[in-house]
């Protein structure tokens, strides 16, 4: 199956363990209106598209390929060879998001509600990007940061350097 057309420049989100339904449903619908070619995520430990999921999409589950893999390692390392580049958040990275260059075959990876990213995903990212956070909470939403990551990239890819 061909995610992507040949004359586009690969645009994907990698969720890695997402569970709230609610979640899942803002992160499509988001990753729709940034135009993601295709969200990807296990089969296992992850939420799939349910009633609740399709309803807080408004629409978006039934437009974006959104694939289960069975070995996200596995898939990650096969896109790679494609020439996709990951870019995963973590609160431990040294770079923020807004330091990277995010224009090219990407695909952005985020974790799950609590634990973030499982080793092996984070291992197979190309680099590793924090949101900076100013407040005295440590962290956002994983629907939140998706939101954040997707359009940050959407606004990279609009400008011409």
């Amino acid at each position: 199956m061909r995610l992507v057309a040949e004359t586009d420049v690969p645009f994907l989100l990698i969720l890695d363990c997402v569970q709230d339904p609610h979640n899942l449903g803002a992160i499509l619908r988001t990753a729709d209106g940034a135009g993601v070619h295709a969200v990807i995520a296990p089969k296992d430990k992850a939420v799939g598209i349910t009633e609740t999921v399709r309803r807080v999409s408004v629409g978006a589950a039934d437009h974006i390929p959104f694939i289960q893999v069975t070995n996200l390692a596995r898939t990650m390392e096969q896109l790679k060879e494609a020439g996709v580049w990951f870019v995963g958040t973590s609160d431990r990275a040294e770079k923020t998001l807004y330091e990277l260059d995010l224009r090219g075959p990407l695909a952005l990876v985020l974790g799950a509600e609590e634990k973030g990213m499982r080793r092996l995903t984070e291992e197979n990212c190309d680099f590793l990007a924090n949101l900076p956070m100013a407040g005295k909470v440590e962290c956002l939403n994983v629907s939140v940061a998706t939101g954040v990551c997707l359009f940050e990239a959407v606004r990279q890819r609009a400008t011409r350097v």
